[in-house]
């Protein structure tokens, strides 16, 4: 392929010409150059003034035919240039989705392949299947967590609850593991979590680590502290008696 088509090249007003169709005039700027794309064909690029677009140009690819003098307009565009103001790179909702983007009436869409979930009779015997999905509601579940969904969720609520702000300091280091309130999670996760059941505390029906310190722990008692406020002796005068007839 040659270097450059001299025919083509000097096209420049032809070419800008051209982009009448698609462009106002006052939208086409300076001639920026001329790319030889193939044999006889190339494109002539143009700064593109419309407002909103800074960075994109407008371009007119020409051609010809062999032994041709005259260019011939293939086609004409308005393109991005490497300075270009884009929109960002689309990407799937699905993929869009983070945690709290969820809101009341949101469905998510289904993931086939999820890390965190395994098939709910991985984990069971096929032999005894049957028996046990009878004798332990919940085995009947098509997918289950796996031991990464699950390492993944204590992870996130410890951290959540460990250094969070939710979480209040320490008074007098009862601990929810010895909390009466405390509902402890099924499972593996039983070891390091429970349910607050208590009504006054702020964690109420959240997910609490056994280390979390709390107010409101059921064995918790605030002592009495006396009153800065100065208390009388109370006087009674029984010579001082008014009698009113009804």
């Amino acid at each position: 392929m040659p270097e450059t088509d001299k025919v083509l090249a000097a096209a420049v007003e032809v070419a800008r010409q051209s982009l009448l169709s698609i462009a106002k005039e006052d939208e086409i700027g300076k001639h920026l150059g001329f790319v030889l794309d193939d044999v006889r064909l190339g494109t002539h690029s143009f700064e593109c003034l419309k407002p909103g677009y800074r960075g994109w140009h407008w371009v007119s690819t020409v051609a010809r035919v062999p032994r041709g003098r005259k260019a011939t307009i293939c086609e004409v565009a308005l393109i991005p240039g490497p300075d270009a103001l884009l929109a960002p790179k689309w990407v799937p909702w699905k993929e869009r989705l983070k945690p709290g983007d969820l809101r009341e009436g949101d469905t998510l869409p289904y993931k086939e392949q999820d890390e965190r979930l395994e098939p709910g009779y991985s984990q069971v015997d096929p032999a005894n299947r049957d028996a046990l999905q009878i004798d332990e509601v919940g085995l009947g579940r098509e997918r289950v967590l796996s031991e990464e969904g699950r390492a993944q969720a204590a992870r996130r609520w410890y951290r959540s609850r460990e250094h969070g702000p939710a979480r209040p300091r320490k008074r007098g280091g009862e601990q929810c593991s010895t909390c009466g309130f405390l509902v402890k999670l099924h499972g593996s996760m039983r070891t390091l979590f429970g349910v607050c059941a208590n009504e006054w505390s702020p964690q109420d029906g959240a997910v609490v680590s056994l280390d979390h310190v709390c107010g409101a722990h059921s064995e918790t008692d605030e002592a009495v502290r006396p009153t800065t406020v100065p208390q009388n002796e109370a006087a009674l005068s029984e010579d001082d008696l008014e009698v009113s007839a009804r």
